[in-house]
C-alpha cells in the first residue's frame, strides 16, 4: 500500500483524466510509476556499463559487422 499527497493541480488533472477515460486514478498512478521505473532502470544500467571497463563498439564497427564475440 502506498499513499501519496499530490499538489492540488496534479490531483485535479489526474481526476479529470480518470473521469474522461473511465479508468481509476490508481491505474494512472501505477502506469506512471512503472514507466518512470523502467526509464530509471535503463539509465542506471547505462551508467553502470559506462563506468565499467569493457569492450566497446562504435556504430561504424557494428555496421562493418565486427565480430562481437571477440
Amino acid at each position: 500500500m502506498l499513499a501519496i499527497r499530490l499538489p492540488a493541480k496534479i490531483e485535479k488533472r489526474l481526476s479529470t483524466l480518470a473521469k474522461r477515460t473511465g479508468r481509476t486514478k490508481t491505474y494512472y498512478a501505477t502506469e506512471a510509476i512503472l514507466q518512470y521505473m523502467d526509464d530509471l532502470e535503463d539509465i542506471y544500467l547505462a551508467v553502470d556499463r559506462l563506468e565499467k571497463a569493457g569492450l566497446r563498439w562504435t556504430q561504424d564497427d557494428l555496421e562493418r559487422g565486427v565480430d562481437l564475440d571477440s
